[in-house]
């Protein structure tokens, strides 16, 4: 089992979205079981929940695992092919975001653009090397900062900025011969905070921002090439 997949398909993505496929991901990602056993659980019939494990199965989102008598019947004991997925916005290819069309380093949506093309970007990659069996070179880096005020915030981003351009034109060899293009994406947004009082999840409040006030110029932050 993949720890994590990303779905390209539409069909997929609409399976998947049902709420009682999605259900029976969640309990097939715990663990291989029947339809009679996910039965009992959901509290569906038998034939309903094997009508939506043939539609996961058809999609690819679940495989068999194997099979087991019990009684006169062969029992298929069904597994998800992954414990989380991700819907790739090439489900969605004709209206997914594109962050080319604009481009605005304070803006949360273009920033939303930037992780959808990241999803897109891959998830695409991922499927090219496991079809070829090959391993992929990535590199992630995460963390959290709090800063004092929002004059340290826009100071922290003036420096990140300054150094990861230094970097790009320290290393950037556009005239390489077999040399290989890489995209660099850094983010940085406000902490979503743990679900808490029935909320879908909190963000801090400090950290949230329609623009620069009136008297204050926004920090200027020189753009990164691609």
């Amino acid at each position: 089992m993949l720890d994590v997949t990303v779905i390209e398909d539409p069909a997929a993505a609409a399976a998947s979205l049902d709420p009682i496929r999605g259900r029976l991901l969640a309990e097939l990602a715990a663990g291989p079981a029947s339809a009679a056993m996910l039965a009992g659980r959901v509290g569906l019939p038998r034939q309903k929940v094997n009508y939506h494990l043939k539609a996961l199965e058809r999609h690819g989102l679940v495989e068999l695992a194997g099979e087991r008598r019990k009684g006169n019947v062969t029992e298929r004991l069904m597994r998800a092919t992954a414990a989380s997925y991700v819907i790739s916005p090439l489900a969605l290819a004709a209206v997914q975001p594109d962050p080319d069309r604009f481009r605005d380093q304070l803006s949360a949506r273009w920033l939303l653009a930037l992780g959808a093309r990241l999803v897109r970007d891959v998830g695409t990659l991922i499927t090219g090397a496991t079809k070829a069996r090959k391993r992929l070179a990535t590199y992630a880096l995460d963390g959290e900062v709090r800063f004092a005020s929002a004059a340290d915030r826009a100071a922290f981003i003036q420096e990140l900025t300054a150094g990861v351009g230094a970097l790009i034109r320290k290393y950037d060899s556009p005239d390489a011969e077999g040399g290989r293009d890489h995209r660099i994406v850094v983010a940085v947004h406000p902490t979503v905070k743990p679900e808490t009082s029935g909320a879908a999840g909190a963000v801090d409040a400090s950290g949230m921002s329609e623009g620069p006030k009136a008297s204050e110029a926004p920090p200027a932050v020189p753009e990164l090439t691609d």
